[in-house]
C-alpha cells in the first residue's frame, strides 16, 4: 500500500521531471530524448483537460451546497451555475454542431452563432465589469503603498506620482509642451523600474528552480496530501 501511495507517484515525478531537462541539455540529435519530451507534453495536455473538468465538478459542488445550505452569498453561486451550465450547454451543442447551434464562431454570412453572442454580449461585458471593479482595489491598494511614512516610501510616492503625470497629456501641457517629462519617465520604466523588474523575475526564477527540485527528489511531497515526510 506505502508503494502504491508514495514510491510510484515519486518516481513518475522524477523522470516527467527529470526528461525535459536532459532533453533540453542534450542536442537534438538525440532523438529518442525528444521524442519522449514531446510525448510527456501531450500527456500534459490530456492531464490538463482532465484537472479542467474536475476543476468545473468542484465549483458545481461547493455551490449547490451553498445553495441547498443557504448560505452567505447563495444568489450568486446560482448565478454563476447558470451562467456555468448554460455557457457550456451552447459551447459543447456548437462544437458538436447540433440542431441550430452550428459552429462557436461566426458563419459564412457574417452572421453570429448562439455562442457568439453570447461570448459577446454576456461574457466580455461582466468581464470588463469585473476588472473595472479591481480599479477600486488596485487606487485603494495604491493608495495605502505610497503613503510617505519613510525614506524608501517617499521615493515610491515620488516615482509614482512622475510616471501618473508623464503618461498622459496633462504632464506635457504643464510643461508648455515640452517632452521632458515624458522621457524622464520612459528612462524610469526602463532602467530603474527595468532593474527592479528583473531582480523579482531572477528571485521567482530561482523559486521555481528550488520548488522544482525539491518536488523532482521527493522532499516537496504536499501535492499527494502529505503534510509532512514519511
Amino acid at each position: 500500500m506505502q508503494f502504491l501511495r508514495l514510491t510510484i507517484p515519486l518516481l513518475l515525478t522524477a523522470v516527467a521531471g527529470l526528461i525535459p531537462i536532459i532533453a533540453f541539455m542534450w542536442s537534438t540529435e538525440t532523438r529518442w530524448i525528444h521524442a519522449t519530451k514531446d510525448r510527456l507534453e501531450v500527456y500534459m495536455v490530456i492531464i490538463a483537460a482532465f484537472a479542467l473538468l474536475l476543476g468545473v465538478v468542484n465549483v458545481i459542488q461547493s455551490n449547490v451546497k451553498k445553495i441547498e445550505r443557504r448560505q452567505k452569498g447563495w444568489q450568486y453561486g446560482a448565478f454563476l451555475l447558470a451562467g456555468l451550465i448554460s455557457m457550456g450547454a451552447v459551447g459543447i451543442l456548437s462544437a458538436a454542431r447540433i440542431g441550430p447551434f452550428q459552429g462557436i464562431g461566426f458563419l459564412d454570412d457574417g452572421t453570429r452563432t448562439p455562442f457568439q453572442y453570447m461570448a459577446e454580449y454576456i461574457f466580455n461585458p461582466l468581464q470588463a465589469a469585473m476588472f473595472a471593479l479591481l480599479a477600486f482595489f488596485m487606487a485603494s491598494a495604491a493608495f495605502r503603498a505610497f503613503r510617505a511614512r519613510n525614506f524608501e516610501a517617499t521615493i515610491l510616492l515620488v516615482a509614482a506620482g512622475i510616471v501618473m503625470i508623464g503618461r498622459i497629456p496633462l504632464g506635457e501641457t504643464l510643461l508648455g509642451g515640452s517632452p521632458l517629462l515624458g522621457e524622464f519617465t520612459e528612462w524610469l520604466m526602463t532602467w530603474p523600474n527595468g532593474a527592479a523588474q528583473r531582480g523579482i523575475m531572477i528571485g521567482a526564477a530561482l523559486g521555481a528552480a528550488s520548488l522544482s527540485l525539491r518536488v523532482i527528489v521527493g522532499i516537496e511531497r504536499s501535492f499527494l496530501g502529505i503534510e509532512r515526510n514519511e
